[in-house]
């Protein structure tokens, strides 16, 4: 009976802590614009914008002709939460959602977030290359360029989340990109990464104030936790809001998951309640 008793009073003592993580829910709810969980197709299950997923992209000539659907799969149950989107190999296909309602680009002041789930073991599953997971381009990357990148050649492969202005601020000279200093691109540089074929890596990058010259800020986190932050850039863009779009897999190869977008940066805490939601973005739809 004692037993029993000290069992009950923990479980009413956990009470207010659930009740505390429900709560906390709301203000994430509001902020998301976008989510794609992959359970059965590539298109968006929640949006404020456009949910329809693009699809373009054309061998280069002199190439065998590859169809979207020999590279680029949804595959049932193999999710971090349900399906995943699956990318067999490296291919011309950029699976894409138009930016407007879901990634709201303004000419001043401009903050978001994107969360994903990613499972691959980079130096074996990658090709030779750049490999881009997640992309917000605007139609000219020399006016701006938000990406997640594996390195092109070296061993093993670095991991970047950069925030790429207008060129003339970031790169006057027109240096290559493969030749510059970690100090000298607008990124956060990563040496060691923990992704892996035999595990899901939650990757969440934020922006924030970015069109407000130097005020501008973006952050990586990886499973919960910060890895670095750009900063003490001017992260001034060019873009023209209707040309904005999420841009998936460029080049990549691995499994991706329950990727969400949300109209604001993310608090460190909040990035740690989507990295433990039990059943992922659907818990906060």
């Amino acid at each position: 009976m004692k037993h029993r008793t000290l069992f009950a009073a923990a479980a009413v003592s956990l009470l207010p802590l659930a009740a505390s993580a429900a709560e906390n829910l709301p203000p994430l709810r509001a902020a998301l614009t976008f989510h794609a969980s992959f359970d059965r197709t590539l298109d968006a299950d929640f949006s404020r914008g456009d949910p329809k997923a693009q699809l373009a992209g054309a061998s280069p000539k002199g190439q065998p002709t590859v169809s979207a659907n020999e590279v680029i799969r949804i595959a049932p149950g193999e999710g971090k939460f349900g399906g995943a989107l699956h990318v067999t190999r490296k291919n011309p296909y950029r699976p894409s959602f138009k930016g407007p309602g879901a990634i709201d680009y303004r000419p001043a002041d401009w903050s978001g977030s994107v969360s994903i789930w990613l499972r691959l073991t980079p130096d074996e599953d990658l090709e030779p290359g750049y490999c881009d997971a997640v992309q917000i381009v605007g139609g000219d990357t020399k006016k701006g360029f938000i990406f997640l990148e594996w390195s092109k050649d070296e061993q093993p492969r670095e991991f970047r989340y950069a925030i790429r202005p207008r060129v003339e601020l970031w790169n006057p000279q027109n240096k290559d990109w493969a030749k510059m200093t970690d100090a000298e691109r607008p990124a956060v540089n990563l040496k060691r990464t923990p992704f892996a074929r035999t595990k899901w890596t939650h990757v969440v990058f934020t922006f924030d104030r970015l069109n407000s010259g130097k005020a501008g800020v973006g952050k990586l986190y990886f499973d919960g936790k910060l890895q670095g932050t750009i900063k003490d850039w001017d992260l001034t863009f060019g873009w023209e809001p209707e040309k904005v779009q999420l841009v998936l897999a460029a080049a990549y190869v691995g499994y991706m998951d329950d990727l969400a977008v949300f109209s604001r940066a993310l608090s460190e805490a909040e990035v740690r309640q989507v990295y433990g939601l039990k059943n992922g973005i659907k818990d906060l739809r």
